[in-house]
């Protein structure tokens, strides 16, 4: 988001300074060197729907280097490994009745059909899921889903943002029996250093490893920025780094409004990915439901962009005060190898090529009923100040083409 920010302010004609804590620009979409292989930390995917995200492709004349394909998905249960994501698979999967089925399928289409999500907005999601698909369908399809991502948080989210997320993955369809999704050639490093060269080329400038360790304000205005550096002066202020983090470095603003930021909550994550000789499964993307796995699904990223090695990430969603937050990586990256080695029982230990773990504190916001209603305006209340992360454009899910939508629009009205 900040570098959609600071790309539309380039174009538009000002002069952006972006200051990036990381020493590389992206935030989530970031790569690093895994073992020889440049990629992203966090798993990535594009859907035909990500109209922000295209429209930066063309205009960076990157098109061409947009490649879409036909994935699979697939769902771990009762020790098997079973097709998922279709109506046919939805019909022929063992341990679920045929009514249950049934009202599966139709709230699942039903969601994609609909556009108005403010009726959901201040409704429960595990109700509102439970009281359409009834409780079977919930307990073998859903509960685990819930449970192992959100934990004791999942009984007040917003059914907005589920049916969003449902919606998405539902559009990405071009039949009614075949998903396709994309991948950027190069990965997300592709779009990230063309983002990078257009705002240079176009007179603004990044500054990495550079954090803002307080916004300076007086009189009702924004005055600038301190880094380690010292003060610097600007006239306008935008801020996209996750919200938990706003009264740290904006310690001045009203206290009624640090109070709203203060109560905002995310979900953290520790990623696995690892790098295999052979493939895990066919499937892109697959739903896990075991007692003896306490994931809600995992993505093998190869499936979808063709690698010379197998690529699985396997993400551990949970909050960040939970006490599994604070285990050493050893532990996660053993989970995952028993996890694999039970789906796929042929993997062999000498199969395990790399396997690293990432850790991202504020990966997910936790949106209960009327979540949009509880954030400040993204115009603060102190002249040229702006604040916004994935948050603000509820109910949709944090994604690169809803953040570059939103912080592309976010540039102009800061400067209208």
């Amino acid at each position: 988001m900040g570098l959609a920010v600071a790309y539309q302010l380039a174009r538009d004609g000002h002069v952006p300074v972006l200051f990036e804590a990381d020493d590389r620009v992206g935030g989530m979409t970031a790569t690093f060197d895994f073992d020889g292989l440049d990629i992203e930390r966090y798993y990535h995917f594009h859907c035909i729907s990500d109209h922000a995200f295209l429209q930066v492709l063309d205009e960076l004349k990157l098109g061409s280097k947009m490649q879409w394909v036909e994935t699979k998905m697939g769902y771990w249960f009762q020790n098997r490994l079973q097709p998922w994501g279709n109506p046919l698979a939805l019909l022929g999967f063992k341990g679920l009745g045929l009514v249950a089925k049934f009202r599966y399928g139709l709230h699942a289409f039903l969601c994609t059909k609909r556009n108005d999500w403010k009726p959901l907005d201040h409704v429960e999601a595990t109700g509102w899921i439970r009281r359409w698909v009834g409780e079977e369908a919930y307990e073998v399809l859903w509960r685990r889903l819930f449970d192992y991502k959100f934990y004791h948080y999942s009984s007040n989210l917003s059914a907005a943002w589920i049916w969003s997320r449902i919606r998405r993955i539902g559009r990405s369809r071009y039949s009614l029996f075949r998903e396709k999704l994309g991948f950027l050639e190069g990965g997300s490093a592709t779009l990230l250093q063309a983002m990078r060269n257009d705002i240079a080329a176009h007179g603004g400038e990044i500054r990495l490893s550079t954090s803002v360790n307080r916004v300076v304000m007086a009189e009702g205005k924004v005055r600038g920025v301190e880094t380690a550096a010292g003060f610097e002066a600007f006239d306008k202020a935008i801020s996209t780094v996750p919200l938990p983090f706003i009264p740290r470095i904006m310690p001045d603003l009203p206290a009624d409004v640090l109070q709203k930021f203060q109560q905002i909550k995310n979900i953290a994550v520790v990623c696995v990915i690892a790098k295999l000789k052979k493939p895990v499964t066919e499937n892109f993307w697959l739903n896990t439901n075991d007692e003896e796995m306490d994931i809600p699904g995992l993505v093998e990223y190869s499936n979808l962009r063709p690698l010379d090695q197998h690529i699985v990430y396997v993400p551990f969603y949970m909050p960040w005060e939970h006490a599994k937050y604070a285990e050493p990586d050893e532990v996660f990256l053993g989970k995952v190898k028993r996890y694999l080695k039970k789906i796929n029982p042929e993997l062999q230990d000498d199969d395990f090529i790399a396997m690293r773990a990432s850790r991202y504190r504020h990966a997910q916001p936790i949106c209960d009923p009327g979540y949009l209603e509880q954030l400040p305006p993204a115009a603060l209340p102190v002249q040229g100040l702006w604040v916004a992360d994935t948050s603000y454009y509820y109910p949709e899910d944090r994604g690169i083409s809803e953040s570059i939508g939103y912080g592309r629009a976010l540039a102009q009205k800061a400067v209208a």
